[in-house]
């Protein structure tokens, strides 16, 4: 029987995960595995919520490797001359889109801890000119931010990567400014995972493993300090796996049982009053 990994090893599978993502080969890890993949049929984190407009704003060098299940600048006002945090930021779709509204006068920053994704998103930054953007390496549980610095943060398909979700609400309410705004695309689950795959550190780098009920994701939330917490949409996908993805020595396979997947949009407050 598999035991939970621990919290370090599952920072190590999630950062090579998603180096393999950034590279040259860009092999579909994370949460867009191939359609081939034996492992799973996961499809709501790999929508394309961007409109023809919006993918025109962003790099293509960042479009490549994007690996989102939402939209998360489309959930808030984000005006110009603002401040915006992108928490596991990657390749910089959500980034640069951010960077489109806030103008030259406004600033995205991007926090991740994968090196290679920073380099890409750095790259793609420097081609396209965006002096109004900055990748930083760093870990969202503990930001290399100062406290009260940006108006809103904003973040897709990553919390759930993270073995200490209550950290990064924690984090994310202390950079905010007073009145600012979370909007998150995560994953949550309805249902009980299976133990094999709750304890598959591989499982948890495809956003399934490390993925928590929506009420508790919630309650993590408004835990750390936000209020006015809103749901605006789910996406719910029936995932099945036709077995388990480690070997089971000379027994046969046991099929997983079937549980439901949700893609979900969130917006919250931090209490105060917004600066005009």
């Amino acid at each position: 029987m598999l035991s939970m990994p621990r919290e370090e090893d599952l920072r190590r599978i999630v950062r090579r995960s998603y180096a393999d993502l950034a590279g040259p080969t860009k092999r579909g890890v994370g949460c867009c595995p191939p359609r081939s993949s034996p492992r799973v049929g996961f499809e709501a984190c790999c929508r394309a919520p961007y409109s023809a407009a919006e993918l025109s704003k962003i790099p293509p060098s960042a479009r490549a490797i994007t690996a989102g299940c939402g939209n998360p600048v489309a959930l808030t006002e984000i005006r110009r001359g603002q401040t915006v945090l992108d928490l596991g930021s990657g390749g910089g779709v959500d980034a640069f889109l951010a960077a489109s509204k806030t103008g030259r006068q406004g600033k995205v920053i991007g926090v991740d801890s994968t090196p290679e994704m920073i380099w890409r998103a750095r790259e793609a930054a420097q081609e396209a000119h965006r002096s109004n953007v900055e990748f930083r390496l760093g870990e969202i549980e503990r930001l290399p931010l100062e406290s009260s610095s940006v108006d809103t943060v904003i973040s897709n398909c990553v919390i759930n990567l993270s073995p200490d979700k209550d950290a990064v609400f924690r984090e994310a309410f202390r950079v905010l400014k007073l009145g600012g705004r979370l909007a998150i695309s995560d994953i949550v689950i309805s249902g009980s995972l299976p133990k094999a795959v709750k304890n598959d550190a591989k499982a948890w780098a495809s956003c399934v493993s490390g993925a928590i009920g929506e009420q508790e994701y919630l309650n993590k939330i408004s835990g750390a300090g936000f209020s006015n917490i809103q749901v605006k949409q789910r996406v719910a996908v029936s995932w099945k796996a036709i077995g388990l993805a480690h070997s089971q020595g000379k027994k046969r396979q046991r099929p997983i049982p079937s549980f439901e997947i949700i893609s979900e949009e969130i917006v919250a407050t931090k209490p105060g009053k917004r600066p005009a």
